[in-house]
């Protein structure tokens, strides 16, 4: 199944029509998805497509989950998992902007696949991550570098308003099969700057998952990203800023397209 967050509210989506089946994802994601009713309808056309989960319980991110992407940066492989969060606020949808904030014009993309928690768990091991997740989606891991590098948390830096893009939809587990084998790719107007596929994870899902619920529970929404691939702006010589005008485009095999205009601050 692929499910959507829409302005009419949450539900399946079935070719050009939404099946409106709850009033928000988190309510969706407790449901029994084989049950629900799916005569209530809305055409594509006639509604916007939101997050997925406008606003996770939490929204979690891996650094340096990539080989490639490691010696890109001038690292060396992480020996542990290495997660900072980006706060729920910066989340948006399909088609909406980007903006560069007047604090800073180091604005950087990252396409990433991520995936969402679909039950409350603890001590999860990596045989059994698979059933705690609901499904996946993309996310555009948007970076103002100059302050992500000001703490080690990076927290700030992957927090800016509107630097959470994410969509389209999830796509529930048993319709993409295995997530470890997916072409990535990213285009900033039209110029493919990122092409990697997911079996290059240093930490695959289902061990994020594991590491992640021995510390702490993670919850029905939460969203959980996995890290870039090589061919982040950062890397460019001289370095590939997002400006104004330009248009973020990332594809990931099974799941689709999602697409982000960039704008300035208050334009």
């Amino acid at each position: 199944m692929r499910l959507v967050s829409t302005t009419e509210g949450a539900g399946i989506l079935l070719g050009d029509e939404v099946a409106l089946v709850a009033p928000d994802m988190l309510t969706l994601l407790d449901m029994d998805l084989e049950t629900v009713p799916t005569e209530r309808r809305v055409a594509l056309a006639e509604t916007r497509l939101l997050a997925p989960v406008p606003r996770p319980p939490k929204f979690l991110a891996i650094g340096l989950n990539y080989a490639l992407h490691v010696a890109e940066s001038g690292m060396k492989p992480p020996e542990h998992q290495l997660w900072f969060n980006k706060q729920s606020t910066c989340v948006v949808g399909p088609g909406a902007p980007i903006e560069i904030p007047t604090a800073s014009s180091m604005v950087d993309y990252e396409g990433e696949l991520a995936f969402v928690i679909g039950r409350r768990c603890r001590h999860v091991s990596a045989s059994d991550a698979p059933s705690v997740i609901a499904g996946y989606t993309i996310v555009n891991d948007v970076s103002v570098r100059d302050w992500q590098m000001r703490t080690q948390t990076m927290t700030m830096g992957k927090s800016f308003d509107t630097h959470g893009p994410s969509g389209p939809c999830i796509v529930t587990p048993d319709e993409l099969g295995d997530p470890h084998g997916l072409r990535l790719r990213t285009w900033v107007n039209g110029d493919l700057r990122q092409d990697a596929k997911t079996d290059d994870l240093i930490f695959n899902c289902y061990e994020m998952v594991e590491h992640l619920t021995t510390a702490f529970t993670l919850e029905v929404g939460d969203l959980i990203a996995t890290g870039t691939p090589a061919g982040v702006g950062m890397a460019m010589k001289p370095p590939g800023w997002l400006k104004s005008g330009d248009t973020v485009r990332i594809e990931i095999d099974g799941i689709g397209t999602l697409e982000n205009p960039v704008i300035n601050e208050g334009a």
